[in-house]
């Protein structure tokens, strides 16, 4: 049986560094410590909390439940291909180190998600992305507990249903899924992604061949533009680019002919929530504990001792305005509890 914690403080187990409690708290390392956990305490979907790193989340409260935070470990290859190989990780292994795992051993594909924080678990409840990778392009499968069947069982990319920062995890049926390890198809021949931004154009300059190259660049990037959770602490993008109507993208464009977009399905178009922030007036915009990173209007940080409820009203200020100025509606990215 596992250790079972009582009252216990969750301020290192969310990047917003906030000061709260779970009435019952678990750290399960392996399947059968995992079962013998939820078949001790029996709970239901309201009493549950599975997290990671805790990198996407925003309590408010204290927890009246039992926290799991699952670390099942180990970096398994499973099969090699000519040009492809299927590799298992944990859960509870840390998403950096498991991409300069994979970049270290010359496997292409996940580079442009460096520097990410959270577990590797979490990552496909959020199908992470960055610098135009997202992580189902080379997800393979995950293994799950499923609390319904109280089995594991194997869900495919399909079955997860990923979009774009979303899937069936973040969906009231997919609570019913614990993840406890993710397989991922990685590329073994040469084949980088430089398409975003002045990716290409730096890595060219500073003279870049291989996914570890890329990797580093990546790292560099992010550090330039993103504060560091551990002092400043934040949860990376708190919103989501919004899909706008294209109806509404003209009314901006009328105003500000140099709003940015891209033009998507069903006439619509994906405007960065940065630059509305930003012409919003938020961009460095701090109230008490809580502001808007200077560098990066999608991320809100803590300056030390912010509540929950701080943070969240500091948030909902913005969306009121963003709403108010351009009639668009930001979603956010993290989860709030």
């Amino acid at each position: 049986m596992p250790d079972l914690h009582h009252h216990f403080s969750l301020r290192s187990h969310n990047t917003f560094g906030v000061e709260i409690h779970a009435a019952l708290f678990c750290h399960p390392k392996n399947l059968e410590e995992l079962v013998s956990i939820l078949e001790e305490q029996s709970p239901d979907e309201h009493s549950l909390l599975v997290i990671g790193e805790g990198s996407n989340i925003l309590f408010q409260n204290d927890f009246e439940g039992l926290v799991l935070h699952p670390a099942f470990m180990g970096i398994q290859l499973v099969q090699e291909e000519n040009d492809h190989v299927m590799v298992n990780v944990g859960a509870g292994e840390n998403w950096d180190s498991w991409v300069a795992h994979a970049t270290g051993r010359g496997w292409y594909g996940l580079e442009n998600l460096s520097l990410i924080p959270g577990s590797v678990g979490s990552a496909p409840i959020q199908n992470i992305g960055a610098y135009g990778v997202e992580l189902r392009e080379h997800f393979a499968w995950l293994d799950a507990y499923d609390l319904e069947k109280k089995e594991v069982v194997r869900m495919s990319r399909e079955d997860c249903q990923f979009g774009y920062r979303t899937s069936i995890f973040k969906t009231g049926s997919g609570s019913r899924y614990i993840i406890t390890s993710v397989t991922f198809r990685l590329r073994t021949e040469p084949s980088l992604n430089l398409d975003y931004g002045n990716v290409k154009e730096e890595f060219s300059s500073s003279g870049g061949q291989n996914p570890g190259d890329l990797r580093d660049l990546i790292i560099s990037i992010r550090n330039r533009k993103l504060p560091d959770p551990s002092q400043f602490g934040n949860a990376g993008s708190f919103f989501k680019n919004p899909l706008v109507d294209m109806t509404i993208f003209k009314c901006i464009r009328a105003e500000y002919p140099d709003v940015p977009g891209h033009f998507s399905s069903n006439n619509r178009v994906k405007v960065p929530a940065a630059w509305l922030i930003e012409k919003a007036g938020w961009k460095g915009k701090r109230i008490g504990n809580v502001g808007n990173w200077p560098l990066q209007p999608l991320v809100v940080v803590n300056y030390g001792g912010a509540t929950g409820r701080e943070i969240l009203d500091f948030t909902e200020q913005i969306r009121e305005d963003v709403d108010m100025k351009f009639g668009v509606e930001l979603e956010r990215e993290v989860r709030v509890v």
